[in-house]
């Protein structure tokens, strides 16, 4: 059951009392993209991307100066996220989703790069959500607080750029079942638990 409305913005907000359950893989494409409607629960395997506010700042500056990006961007998901270094035996440590409207500056270049989803906490604004349906792509968000868990979906962790960050590195982790829900989807659809 579905309940939604337009706000102020003529976005669709919608609560939902039973959401659709997906299984995606990544490199996430169009297709998987537009079959996500927000509140959906998703699941991700494959390959994602951690990258927070600097790590942002640097491929932004990459762009501009037309220098090739440390990884391609195409069909990507990147999770705003700073892993805590591994305990023994482990592949990482705690990995919780950052806020996201931190890296709201960034995000519309990066979707017009071939980006094609987000992971992150709370909420975005509008340019970011206008870039996600111009571009086909999806935010994600992450239960905060659940860092160590979700660091049980993560199978493998790699520096692939920036490596003096530290835990604000650009790492790539492979991922089995890593649980998100839709928050904001490529038609412009948000959900909101609070209606």
């Amino acid at each position: 059951m579905t309940a939604a409305l337009r706000n102020a913005n003529n976005i669709t907000v919608r609560h939902f009392m039973n959401t659709e359950q997906h299984h995606i893989h990544t490199p996430l494409t169009d297709e998987a993209a537009r079959s996500l409607r927000a509140g959906d629960e998703v699941r991700i395997t494959g390959v994602i991307y951690t990258a927070r506010d600097a790590a942002h700042k640097k491929l932004w500056e990459l762009l501009d100066a037309g220098l090739p990006l440390p990884f391609d961007l195409t069909g990507q998901i990147i999770y705003y996220t700073g892993p805590t270094p591994a305990p023994p035996g482990r592949p990482i440590g705690s990995c919780g989703p950052t806020t996201s409207y931190r890296m709201d500056k960034y995000t519309p270049r990066l979707l017009e790069n071939g980006l094609r989803g987000v992971i992150g906490k709370g909420r975005r604004g509008q340019e970011v959500i206008d870039a996600l349906k111009k571009h086909t792509g999806v935010y994600f968000a992450a239960e905060g607080g659940c860092g160590a868990l979700l660091a049980n979906y993560v199978t493998s962790c790699q520096v692939v750029a920036f490596p003096e960050l530290g835990t604000e590195a650009v790492h790539r982790l492979e991922v089995a079942d890593f649980p998100v829900s839709v928050f904001c989807d490529c038609t412009g659809g948000i959900y909101s638990p609070y209606l």
